[in-house]
């Protein structure tokens, strides 16, 4: 089975860690089960372009248990994990990825993927899905669709779409409910500061930490580091997002403006260069810079490299330091996605229900075969969200009221009012 992986004898940690992650998966699980009687994927290949975690893994044996044929590369060069990526291997999944991979080797993994003609792809910043509609055209006309698990990359395929240049149809699984509500908020928002502590041992509390972007991921960081006692400034070019975060108690102004007030900056955008130049220029000495969106052109690290007088790498674990004039700016794992690059991502728990609703996703695409979807950007039907919400519920003891009939009628007409 070809693979390109770091070291096959990780194997058995990497299985004891994929089944660890199981336990804190139960929507996952039961789907998974469900899958291996019912085989809904049967025959489909499905290539898969996503962090190479132990929580992926899991969602990788559940598409395997429904009867696809599956191989996966990294979605990021920093946030392999190459036991999970060994793991992966010796459970008979094709596995392309090593932790710290270069640019080369990360495109060549994604080719890799591709050469297994997939039938449905899933993304996590459209690069897999861009890399065949550019470089290998001739595999659309069998391709069913594909997923696309993150706001950049749904950014990127809707603008594909604007331009006529989608010729597939993909799931938006990031606008889903179950994954934004959860997974971009208290996922990004936990593991976010998780990184910062374990790169830094720094004291969170009492700190400035200038968040740029407040969507979910933003919202979720800004309360996680209140919680720790940070002073959060908030930048923003969306005026309801600036204003909703005014109101959540937040300061807001624009970066060049919070630049010279922040002891900590993260950006949680997905555009580029939000953090240039002229803000390097007006920071603080100490301080760190980090990024929480997909691709790493949020912190413009090369202008930053051409101003610095000096640049020490690796003065902690994800830790450069850059001197400036006699200031020194620290920069968080490359400007690379920090929470995936300094720790472990999101925890299993808010994974289950994103990867349980890629996996549905998956299984809607090929009910829909038959009639097919058009090409372009399609929302999550709302039934796999609810379905995933209740089994969510369920698996955490909870359950809610549910509608009478007298209430249904009532919600359903226009006759009854005050």
């Amino acid at each position: 089975m070809p693979n390109d992986i770091k070291d096959i004898t990780l194997a058995e940690e990497g299985k004891r860690l994929i089944e660890w992650a199981a336990r804190d998966m139960p929507v996952l699980s039961s789907i998974k089960e469900r899958f291996e009687k019912e085989k809904p994927l049967k025959g489909m290949k499905i290539g898969a372009c996503l962090h190479v975690t132990v929580e992926t893994a899991n969602l990788m044996l559940a598409l395997k248990a429904g009867g696809a044929d599956v191989a996966l590369c990294a979605s990021n060069p920093l946030s392999s994990q190459d036991e999970a990526a060994a793991g992966l291997v010796s459970l008979g999944i094709p596995v392309f990825a090593i932790s710290g991979e270069d640019r080369d080797t990360f495109f060549k993994h994604i080719n890799s993927v591709i050469a297994y003609r997939p039938d449905i792809t899933m993304d996590d910043g459209a690069d897999l899905v861009t890399a065949i509609h550019t470089k290998h055209p001739e595999l659309l006309a069998h391709m069913i669709g594909s997923t696309e698990e993150t706001t950049t990359g749904v950014i990127r395929l809707r603008a594909m779409a604007r331009d006529g240049a989608l010729k597939i149809p993909v799931v938006a699984v990031n606008d889903a409910k179950t994954k934004n509500l959860f997974d971009n908020r208290y996922g990004t928002g936990q593991s976010t500061m998780e990184a910062i502590i374990r790169a830094t041992d720094m004291l969170v509390a009492g700190r400035v930490f200038v968040v740029a972007g407040y969507g979910w991921c933003g919202k979720g960081l800004s309360m996680r580091a209140r919680g720790m006692g940070a002073n959060i400034i908030v930048t923003e070019v969306d005026p309801v997002k600036a204003l909703e975060a005014a109101m959540d108690g937040f300061r807001v102004m624009p970066m060049i403006e919070a630049a010279p007030l922040g002891d900590l900056f993260c950006t949680v955008t997905g555009d580029i260069n939000v953090i240039g130049a002229e803000h390097f220029k007006m920071m603080k000495d100490g301080a760190f810079v980090c990024n929480a969106g997909h691709f790493d052109v949020e912190v413009n690290v090369k202008a930053l490299e051409k101003m610095a007088d000096s640049v020490k790498r690796g003065i902690r674990e994800h830790v450069d330091e850059y001197l400036l004039g006699g200031r020194r700016i620290y920069v968080l794992a490359e400007g690379r996605l920090v929470n995936l690059a300094a720790a472990e991502g999101h925890p299993a728990s808010v994974m289950d229900m994103s990867f349980s609703t890629q996996a549905l996703a998956c299984e809607w695409l090929v009910l829909s075969g038959a009639e097919g979807l058009a090409p372009g950007v399609h929302n999550v039907p709302e039934k796999i969200e609810n379905d995933v919400a209740r089994l969510k519920l369920a698996s955490m003891g909870l359950s809610i009221d549910t509608l009478t009939e007298e209430q249904k009628r009532y919600l359903a007409s226009w006759q009854e009012g005050t």
